[in-house]
């Protein structure tokens, strides 16, 4: 019988259910439902006091193993700080996470405790004011946060050329032409960023593009999703929000201006971390075509073919906001 290799397995809810009540002393049993699949996994776990969590299981990306470990203590740090986050639940053993064998390899698995509030609207001033708030918060405690041992680094190494790597070599892009223009861009925006001489390094959430945070009833941006975050560049994780304003045919950047005065009510943003968040732009798509570029093999073709026409994207954001920043 010929044995598959899977890249990526789901597991039965039921089995989801045993292993928290195994892993986790939460009121049982657990009562679980999918949210999502993709990325990660991500249930919303009820114990059966009727509390609530999220818990989620890592999926194995391009870039390696989630580092689940380094995560779960920024936000330990944050939610210590009085930052409000959506903190990890510590197991049995009073470890941040717990990993399970899956047929494609370990997992590492998550169980935060469920955020009150609504989801942020992308044309509401008080959410994007509040997000810059938050955004602000969270690298004032970072300060104070020292990552040891972190798997990764939020550099250009990581968000620039090994997710171009993984576009160019994943065949999605086939007009050579295309694949050129993507390399000279890419070259000028490393160019452009490594020109600055002081840009801020911190601990990034890695994703702040406004929807991964609930409003709660004080009116604050409550922070989740720090998967891809990371000791890395502050101008990188200001940019996530404008590029989240300008790609995908949006084209309105009011709520930037919004969110970047509430950040800076909290803590300024110094003037080369304000210019080159306009270049990480760029890098953050570049970073999320290769993101979608390395599932090719298990969401099939057609599923990651819209990389090939982001060029357009790129060429119109370069042109119209950056060439003026280049030197």
């Amino acid at each position: 019988m010929l044995d598959f290799n899977p890249l990526y397995s789901t597991p039965q809810i039921a089995a989801i259910e045993q292993f928290i009540d195994q892993h986790y002393p939460l009121a049982g049993p657990v009562s679980c439902q999918m949210l999502q699949r993709g990325l990660n996994d991500v249930y919303l776990a009820v114990a059966s006091n009727g509390e609530r969590y999220v818990f989620r299981l890592s999926h194995r990306r391009a870039r390696g193993p989630a580092d689940v470990r380094t995560e779960t203590a920024f936000l330990t740090h944050l939610a210590q700080s009085g930052i409000p986050v959506a903190a990890p639940v510590p197991t049995r053993e009073g470890t941040l996470f717990a990993e399970g064998q899956a047929p494609e390899g370990v997992r590492q698995a998550v169980l935060f405790r469920a955020i009150e509030g609504r989801k942020p609207d992308a044309a509401d001033a008080g959410d994007a004011r509040a997000n810059g708030k938050t955004l602000a918060l969270l690298h004032n405690a970072a300060e104070t946060f020292q990552p040891d041992g972190a798997l990764y680094r939020l550099d250009l190494e990581h968000l620039l050329h090994r997710p171009l790597a993984r576009i160019c070599d994943s065949g999605v892009v086939e007009d050579a032409e295309v694949r050129n223009d993507l390399d000279a861009i890419a070259a000028r925006t490393a160019q452009a960023i490594e020109a600055f001489a002081n840009l801020t390094w911190t601990y990034c959430h890695g994703d702040c593009h406004g929807f991964n945070a609930r409003i709660n009833d004080a009116g604050e941006a409550v922070f989740f999703d720090f998967d891809d975050g990371g000791p890395g560049y502050l101008a990188y994780d200001l940019s996530v929000f404008l590029w989240a304003q300008i790609s995908f045919g949006r084209k309105s950047t009011a709520m930037w201006d919004v969110f970047v005065d509430a950040y800076r009510a909290v803590r300024p943003i110094t003037p080369d971390d304000f210019e080159a968040a306009h270049r990480f732009v760029i890098v953050r798509h570049i970073w999320l075509m290769g993101e979608y570029a390395s599932r090719a093999q298990e969401w099939g073709r057609e599923a990651v073919g819209w990389i090939a026409r982001e060029a357009n994207f790129l060429r119109r954001w370069e042109t119209e906001r950056c060439v003026d920043r280049l030197f």
